[in-house]
This record gives structure tokens, sequence and C-alpha cells, in this order.
């Protein structure tokens, strides 16, 4: 297949007819810069061939505290060299003096969206006109919002509008479009009784063995499994996915975890919230209308039956992805939405937040406690996973409850880890290096060290004291160049639940 705009050696394998499984996955998802083009330039704010970032404070990334007063110099897209802030510069680099500021790696968005979940006609009591809900991508805000965070490389961990997605990346990559790398999935892998009017169900495990087939030819680097897909489907999807080369998620409610890990799947998404192995009159292969809650309320992290499940998924090597965010309305300190967030939704997506938001806050007593068990936890079950050795990584899952927005989600979930006990630079590295290491890419991207892609965060403040300061973003670098952060949402002012 011949998308528009690819480039560099995607681009030359399709050129010579060689097959896109002859393109190594870092660099499909990591391919070589290109230069702005014009459309973009406007966003641009540092851009020089060498580059000094002068008097900065490094979390870089790996858990280790942060260092002090240093510079770090780039070229050609990497980070050629890490100093202390007063070395001595060349003549020629282009100096940029951050006192007063943090630089962290790039944050991998793990379980990231190119879309808004929509529902039609919502009422004050949550009632929506049917089909609902609806799914309308949001091509022109969704990349910037992420890169205007920090987000420089995202998983869309579920794909609508697939060919969208991948014709979205090939412009990012050649420099048409502002956004992250991006890994891109193919179409949700669903069974039978979706809610979702716009997903295809699959027949049988031969269509889910096919379905991944073709979509790997066409250029997608993982997949998703969803809610009710069957086991015969999940393991033909698992194996086709392997024989490729790619990964494959799930967030299940069908299938349970030990089931899921029995048959080889990559990635668990949404912590523990929707394992479903306990709920009460589980049937094989039928998602329960309970989607996981008795369970986890069930669930204490110290109880054998949690430390059976986490030794079951850590023996097996699937990492879980925590996405606290899209939860939080569960939580008894649910925070409302920065101004800055709610200044990027459309009028009628803000309508449907303050909507929702009532009904989350006028719940009655009970329904509150409930939810409160299963955020507390869940919080301690994640923590108790990375404990046990887990490999947990971060997204946000920006959907339609309007809580959770591209890139403010991104930041949020790793304030979230911290909330759940995590220090703020084991936080961040959840959010960085570890998304790294599930990807293969952690020799590039997710942690900060000479010859690594020069994927950085400029903050304002230190988010190793205080991790709200992961939100004061100025300047995000990807493969060296520089972004406007504010530039970048005010051009996607009320627009977020539009396109």
């Amino acid at each position: 297949m011949k998308l528009p705009f690819v480039v560099a050696s995607l681009a030359a394998a399709l050129a010579t007819g060689s097959s896109l499984a002859a393109v190594s996955f870092a660099d499909r998802v990591l391919p070589p810069r290109t230069a702005p083009q014009p459309a973009i330039r406007p966003f641009v704010k540092v851009d020089a061939p060498r580059i000094a970032l002068r008097h900065v404070r490094i979390i870089d990334g790996t858990g280790r505290p942060p260092l002090e007063d240093r510079t770090i110099l780039l070229e050609g897209g990497r980070i050629t060299a890490i100093d202390l802030g007063s070395a001595s510069l060349p003549a020629d680099v282009t100096v940029v003096d951050l006192a007063g500021r943090t630089i962290l790696p790039g944050l991998i968005g793990m379980h990231d969206h190119m879309y808004y979940i929509a529902r039609p006609d919502l009422d004050a009591d949550g009632h929506a006109d049917v089909p609902t809900p609806l799914v309308p991508q949001m091509t022109f805000s969704a990349p910037r919002l992420y890169l205007a965070a920090g987000v420089t490389t995202m998983r869309t961990t579920g794909s609508v509008e697939p060919y969208t997605d991948l014709n979205v990346k090939a412009q990012i990559d050649a420099g048409l479009l502002a956004g992250p790398h991006m890994d891109v999935t193919g179409p949700y892998l669903e069974g039978k009784n979706s809610p979702f009017i716009q997903m295809h169900q699959l027949r049988d495990a031969e269509d889910a063995r096919d379905t991944v087939a073709f979509w790997a030819g066409e250029g997608v680097t993982s997949f998703k499994a969803y809610m009710n897909i069957t086991r015969d489907e999940l393991k033909a999807a698992i194996d086709e996915a392997h024989r490729h080369g790619l990964k494959l998620t799930g967030h299940l409610c069908s299938v349970s975890y030990p089931e899921a890990a029995a048959l080889g799947i990559d990635n668990l998404e949404h912590g523990f919230w929707v394992n479903t192995q306990n709920d009460p009159g589980k049937q094989p292969d039928l998602c329960p209308k309970t989607v996981g809650a008795p369970t986890l309320a069930g669930m204490d992290a110290d109880s054998p039956a949690a430390r059976a499940l986490i030794k079951t998924l850590v023996d097996a090597h699937v990492a879980i992805t925590s996405t606290l965010p899209v939860f939080e309305p569960s939580s008894p300190d649910y925070r409302a939405l920065p101004d800055g967030a709610l200044a990027t939704l459309t009028p009628q997506a803000l309508a449907d937040y303050q909507k929702l938001r009532r009904l989350t806050e006028t719940a009655p007593p009970e329904r509150k406690a409930a939810r409160a068990k299963l955020w507390s936890n869940e919080l301690k079950l994640e923590r108790a996973f990375a404990t046990a050795g887990g490999l947990l990584i971060a997204g946000p899952d920006p959907t339609g409850a309007g809580n959770v927005i591209p890139g403010w989600g991104d930041q949020r979930a790793i304030e979230l880890l911290v909330e759940a006990g995590f220090t703020p630079v084991e936080a961040i590295r959840i959010g960085t290096l570890n998304g790294a290491t599930y990807l293969g890419l952690a020799d590039r991207i997710g942690s900060i060290a000479p010859g690594k892609n020069a994927d950085l965060i400029v903050v304002r403040g230190d988010p190793s004291r205080t991790i709200a300061d992961i939100e004061q973003v100025e300047i995000v670098f990807k493969d060296g160049i520089g972004y406007d952060s504010a530039a970048l949402r005010a051009s996607v002012k009320s627009r977020y639940g539009q396109y």
C-alpha cells in the first residue's frame, strides 16, 4: 500500500516494492526527522542546527533523582552531550537559557485516541438518543493537543478510522502536520453485541486472523482486542499479530485477565478495572453487565486472589496500562478540569462534560462509597503490580465523558500515579521509559541520555517536588525541534469535540 506523504525508510521500502515487514518497527514508529513544512512553522519556537539548553534541571526518566544546573546539547535531532550548566560552548550553538525550568523526556502515551465519544442529545440524566455512543474523529485537534502537552510518542490503542490515523501519521512524519510519533493500532477487534455501531463485529476466529493480517499489511503497528471478543477470536488475533512481529493489547470483559495471559496477550488496558474473573454469573466468552466491578471491589491488593493474579501476569510478561484519568470520577477527590483544558472543548462538549460531572457530584452516597472502594483498590493494585516486577505503563483514555482531554489527560495520568503512592520520579518513569520499554524503543526514546532522540519537555518549576508542575509546559522538543505549547493549544481553542 502507498500512503500519501510517506517518508524516509518507509517510503524507500514502498518505492522498491519491499514489504512493510522489511522496515523495522522502530523505523516505522520513529522515522528519520524531517524539516517542519510551512503549515506548522508558526508553532516552531526553537530550530537550529546545534542547540544548547542551558542551566536546566533534568529529570531523566529512569527514576533517579534530578540533576541540577545542566546543559543539554542537541544536534541532528539527537542528544549529543549533557554537561554542567557552566560548561563552555562552541560559538556556533544556539543557546536557550532555561534557568528555573525542568526538562523531562517526552511523554509516551500508551492509551491515547484520535477521536471523541459523542452522545447525541445527552440530557441532564445522562440519557442520549440512539445510536449512541458515536465516535467522531478528532483529526485536527487531537495531534496538536498531544504534542502541546509533551506527548512525543503515542499509541492510538484502538482506531475507529485506521486509514485516517495512518494518513495522519504519514503527514506528521513528513513535517506537514504537528503531532507526536505514532504507533497506530488497527481497528478494534470486537466481538458480537458491541455497543459501538461503527465497529466491525468479528464473525469467528478466522475473521479475527484475517482482520489482523489485512491491517498489518496496510501498515498498522499494533492491535487492540475489545470487550466482546471470544477466547478463540482473541487467540487467533494474538497469534497472527505475533506472526507479523506486532503486539496486541486488550480492553477485555468477555475474556478474564488470567485467560488472556494464558492466551499470550502482551498488554491489558485500564489497570485492573475491567477484569471479570470473579464477577457473579460470569459465563465463558460473554461480557457480564457488571463489567468487572465486583471483581475489583473484592480484590484487596494484599489478598491471596490479588497476589495470585499479579504473579500470573508478571510470570507471563503481561504489561498493564494504568488509565486512571478516565476513572477519576470515582475518586473522592475528583478534580475539575483546569481552565486551559476547558478552553479546548466545543460548547456542546463543554455542556456534556458539565452534565456528566453534575451526575457524578449528585450521586447517592452509597454509589459514591462503592466507587471510592473501586478507586482505592485500583490504586493499590497498580502499586502492588509494579512492586512485584510488573511493567506498568500509562495513558489517559481520552473519551467522551469530557473529563479526559488529549495531552492534558496524559499529564493527569502521571499526577494520579503519585496519588497511588509512586514518587514523582517513579511516576514520570512509568509515563516515559516504561512505555518505551514496552514498545521496544528504549534505546531511542523514554529517557534523557546522549545518543537518544531529542524528544524533551521543558516545564516551569520542578515536577520532582510538585508533580502538578508537569502541566506547566513551555516548549516541547520532538526530534530536536522545539514547539511552542501555548501556540499549539491556542490553535485548537473550542475545537475538541468538533474535529
